[in-house]
């Protein structure tokens, strides 16, 4: 059995094996072709003129037959394709299921039935095979023709089958397949009036008014005109039904946004750049202050790329409330046209977009509606995953990016990788940056991609005099004398934002009375205008400060939901809110602010308080995707202790996602929160609690030196002895003997690790994380032979369930760091299996931060024995690691053992600039190993002082930090550079140390260089 999908995908699959059987995308286009004539023969002359026209007649039909000839490998023994000398047939056969088909099945059988049932089942098949436009992404003439006319059918269809349901009593039914025929037709208002239709008489008043809005606000934007007046007057009875005789305006006021005005250059810019992006990805950055036009310009160039054939999906970020990380993207990932080329990636890239975007069921609704949780350590790949479903698209995708200055790091970070990904993807990504009000990141970020070469800034400036009274006459509808213009030119000094308010207060104020000066002040002005109901409702999308819903808001606000939803009329029709998505958004942040600011410093405790428990109630099935806007509401309404939860639950998701910045930015965060409660043991615990969380991502973004992960180890540890709680002590004690380590505090180190083992039964499972410690601290000390037995007992106790405060894994770490033992005390067999064991370990449980660390101990490993080709692997693919998910302190381990294979003078840089990056990032453990490692590459340049300079700093540093593992190592190199009788004596002390620390291999080293200078080895 064959299924061939051709609506919203292109695939044929074998359902009994589930084998993709798809050739070229010109043989399922074929297909495609055939099943859109079914019954009818096509001529082979005209398939090969169709689908070769720029090839010669004879070649065309050497083409067809070489299509046919794959096509038949395809269907196999399938009989659909009727073939001959002259024509191709594609008949309907039970062997072969073809969504097209079935749809125009289903339909005729619904068309020709007058039973209410048998309308409603054939109806509902045939939009359940409907999925998505015919062919998606390709713009052949034929295509588009058949894709029309399919899109004109399913339409009808929504109509008959909603109208069915609605007469039978299915109202909500009814109201699902109007919602799809407006998705599938925005451009005609007989979709929305019967949804808004059967809305209403399901007693959803709201959503029929919000309909409405929607119905307006796309023709305003597609066609410029207002609706048809048979759909203003059925808003117009919704909204009466409250207000007895009065009859509500529904006419917006003001400028409709439709015509742009004084920014030809730019948009010119833009354009030529929009047709290069056919070549190859572009990124623009329009920048400006806040009110200078660069959401107005953009907007103008989408709907450019719209009216070209282009894809353009739209975002935005806000700086009001925070969402999740990679929110713009999942925003990108959900318009028809990248879900349609999501279904045509493989299978392991479909479903690395899942975890972000959750896939949609049959008619449009998503599974659950949950949010999926990201593997967290899959970060290449997960990026990979997106990009590839955006790039798949196949024609020239724009992506626009609103409030560039308050994306989150993660979102950043992938479009580095995605415009980074293929040079030919027909890419392109417009963002505004608002010059006043840009963070560190953003900016950071701009400069890096400025390096690439694909980013194109563009400084928006304020219209000049003559552009500033064109507007000005553009929204009045009357021209302006050079006095006024001249006065408003003053007042807005070119700034389109103020001329619009500043036009629109003096038509409020039904005269030509001069502009004020201050925008703020004409802002208000302008909200201050509408009703109190307006105002309160105004206030409280304040509060929210993203999109917000009618049913967010009617929860929130002290209103009735009727007076809710003639006051977001109100300002919907005053231009104050706009409709987005499913819900709305303020026309400008600007207004947003003045709408905050006008809320009493008392109000905005209760409102936040009031739209925590709103949106609690909303997403109760799934508050993780508003976790940050709940933990946000919740701060700000006096509830720390709410907020400290979803603060976490958030940070959780972003560490899942490897977005580690935002993880410790919302642990930051949800300190803060934790500062504002009385002092007591409630707010202790909650303090630990939040500090234990950032330890990891802290570690994974900073590093184990970092002055930052210290700061929270040692608060940990004070709160929890307090508390009394010794489980959070022993943890914070590994932590801090962590951080003592890797600073190269060997003795202090050892004493904390000591304490932290005497806190635990030392058989107990949970001790795991104490014998790491200790095993760790007793190797530096140079007593390989207990930390062998200390790590194997941390491996072996911690298994999979016990995990450092900094994301360090025991059964991992143990088994990679006990291979540097086994070697000192000569078992070079034991050594290599224990190298071996951790990263199988790590690759198995899928974290590439403890892959990344494996492979770096195993790099040390496979140096210590002399394996280079080993070593050169292990560290090529730890480095990429590093780079890929930007770990720290791991990196600059690899970058010296890379510089050391090297063997020269370039590699003798690399190592030196490893050494000195974790000089200065205050990781000092294992540093006499690493520049005797340097010492090593110099001596082989014939740089022997330099050489003998760098052992003498290896000594004196491992004998001033008690990091004496490798002591007799860097004693014998040293060796080499003294004269015979002091080389002697200098290698008799290494061989001692060595034989103390029971090192056998340095021990033999020793011994054997002796030897090679005639003298007696030692024995003991």
């Amino acid at each position: 059995m064959l299924r061939v999908s051709l609506l919203g995908e292109q695939v044929i699959v074998d359902e009994r094996t589930g084998e993709l059987r798809c050739g070229s995308s010109r043989t399922v286009a074929l297909v495609a072709y055939l099943v859109a004539h079914a019954g009818a023969p096509q001529s082979r002359q005209r398939i090969a003129g169709l689908f070769w026209p720029d090839s010669s007649g004879p070649q065309a039909l050497t083409n067809v037959r070489r299509e046919l000839h794959q096509l038949r490998q395809i269907l196999g023994d399938e009989m659909s394709l009727v073939v001959t000398s002259r024509d191709l047939t594609w008949r309907d056969t039970p062997g072969c299921r073809v969504d097209v088909r079935e749809f125009a099945l289903h339909r005729a059988a619904a068309l020709a039935s007058d039973v209410d049932a048998t309308i409603v089942a054939n109806a509902a098949k045939a939009l359940d095979r409907y999925r998505g436009e015919f062919l998606p992404g390709r713009q052949d003439e034929w295509v588009l023709a058949v894709r029309e006319e399919l899109e004109r059918q399913c339409g009808e269809l929504c109509d008959l089958l909603s109208s069915t349901r609605a007469r039978t009593g299915d109202l909500a039914g009814a109201i699902e397949v109007a919602r799809r025929r407006v998705q599938l037709r925005p451009l005609e208002e007989v979709g929305y009036r019967a949804l808004m239709e059967w809305q209403a008489e399901l007693g959803d008043r709201a959503g029929a008014v919000s309909t409405f809005h929607r119905c307006a606000s796309v023709l305003e934007r597609e066609l410029g005109v207002d609706p048809d007046p048979s759909t203003r007057r059925a808003v117009q009875r919704l909204l009466a039904r409250d207000h007895g005789d009065v009859e509500p305006a529904v006419t917006r006021a003001g400028l409709s946004g439709s015509e742009l005005i004084g920014r030809a250059h730019e948009l010119g810019v833009l354009e030529s750049l929009w047709r290069e992006a056919a070549a190859g990805p572009r990124l623009v950055l329009v920048c400006g202050d806040a009110g200078v036009g660069k959401t107005r310009l953009v907007a103008e160039l989408a709907e450019l790329a719209r009216a070209r054939g282009g894809v353009v999906a739209s975002t935005r970020c806000f700086g009001a409330a925070g969402r999740l990380a990679l929110a713009p993207v999942a925003d990108w990932l959900r318009h028809p046209a990248v879900e349609a080329a999501t279904t045509r990636l493989e299978p392991v890239w479909r479903t690395e977009v899942e975890r972000l975007v959750p896939p949609f069921a049959a008619g449009g609704a998503a599974d659950g509606g949950a949010q999926p949780l990201i593997d967290a350590w899959q970060r290449h790949r997960f990026f990979e995953g997106l990009a590839r479903a955006l790039i798949e698209v196949g024609r020239r995708t724009l992506l626009v990016l609103d409030n560039v200055q308050w994306c989150d790091q993660e979102t950043l970070a992938f479009l580095t990788f995605v415009l980074g990904l293929d040079p030919e993807a027909p890419l392109m990504v417009v963002g505004t940056l608002r010059a006043d009000d840009s963070g560190p990141a953003a900016v950071e970020w701009a400069a890096r991609m400025g390096a690439t070469g694909l980013l194109t800034e563009m400084t928006l400036e304020p219209l000049h005099a003559a552009a500033t009274a064109q507007l000005a006459e553009t929204i009045s509808g009357r021209s302006m004398s050079e006095e006024e213009a001249t006065l408003l030119y003053a007042a807005t000094a070119g700034y389109p934002l103020s001329v619009v308010e500043a036009v629109r207060a003096m038509i409020d104020r039904h005269g030509t009375s001069a502009p004020d000066r201050a925008l703020g002040a004409v802002l208000r002005r302008r909200l201050a205008q509408a009703t109190s109901t307006a105002r309160e409702v105004a206030g409280v999308a304040a509060v929210v400060g993203t999109q917000v819903t009618l049913d967010l808001l009617t929860e929130a606000a002290d209103l009735e939901a009727v007076d809710v939803v003639h006051g977001v009329d109100e300002l919907w029709r005053r231009r104050i809110l706009r409709v987005r998505h499913d819900g709305y958004e303020f026309s400008h942040d600007l207004l947003r602010d003045t709408a905050y600011e006008m809320v009493s410093p008392a109000r905005r405790w209760l409102l936040h308080r009031r739209v925590a428990q709103g949106l609690e109630l909303l997403h109760a099935a799934d508050t993780d995707a508003v976790s940050v806007q709940l933990a946000e509401q919740y701060a700000r309404a006096g509830r720390p202790e709410r907020a400290v939860v979803y603060y976490g639950r958030a940070a959780e998701i972003a560490v899942k996602r490897s977005a580690h910045v935002e993880a410790v930015r919302l642990q930051t965060a949800a300190l803060d929160a934790v500062s504002s409660m009385p002092e007591g043991r409630a707010r202790d615990g909650y303090e630990l609690a939040v500090l234990e969380a950032i330890g990891a991502p802290l570690n994974a973004e900073h590093g184990y030196a970092s002055p930052e992960l210290q700061r929270v180890v040692e608060r940990s540890l004070a709160l929890a002895e307090s508390l009394g709680r010794r489980d959070s002590a022993q943890r914070a004690l590994v932590a801090l003997w962590t951080s003592r380590q890797v600073q190269g505090r060997i003795a202090d180190g050892h004493r904390v690790a000591n304490r932290a083992l005497a806190m635990v039964d030392p058989d107990a499972e949970r001790s795991g994380p104490a014998h790491f410690a200790v095993a760790g601290a007793a190797f530096s000390c140079g007593i390989p032979a207990a930390a062998a037995r200390h790590f194997e007992l941390a491996a072996t106790l911690s298994g999979d369930r016990h995990v450092l405060s900094v994301g360090a894994r025991p059964d991992v770490y143990g088994r990679a760091w006990a291979a540097h033992a086994y070697w000192l005390l000569g078992q070079d067999d034991a050594a290599l299996a224990s190298c071996r064991a951790a990263v199988a370990r790590a690759r198995e449980i899928d974290h590439p931060y403890t892959l990344a660390a494996s492979l770096a101990y195993a790099g040390i490993t496979h140096q210590l024995r002399g394996d280079v080709p080993a070593m050169t692997a292990a560290v090529a693919e730890a480095r990429d690691l590093c780079d890929r998910y930007g770990f720290a302190y791991y990196r600059e381990w690899v970058l010296i053992l890379d510089g050391w294979s090297r063997g020269d003078a370039s590699g003798a840089a690399i190592t030196e600039r490893g050494i000195d990056n974790l000089r200065a990032e205050g990781s000092l453990s294992r540093m006499p190993y690493w520049l005797s490692l340097l010492a090593d590459l110099l001596t082989g340049l014939d740089r022997h002082d330099a050489a003998r300079e760098t052992l003498d700093e290896a000594i004196a540093d491992g004998l001033a930090r008690d990091d004496v593992w490798w002591m007799p190592e860097v004693m014998r190199m040293r060796s080499a550079h003294d004269q015979r009788e002091a080389a002697v004596d200098r290698l008799r002390s290494a061989a001692r140390m060595a034989s103390a620390h029971g090192s056998v291999a340095l021990l033999q080293r020793c011994t054997d260089d002796l030897a090679r200078r005639g003298v007696r080895p030692v024995t003991d």
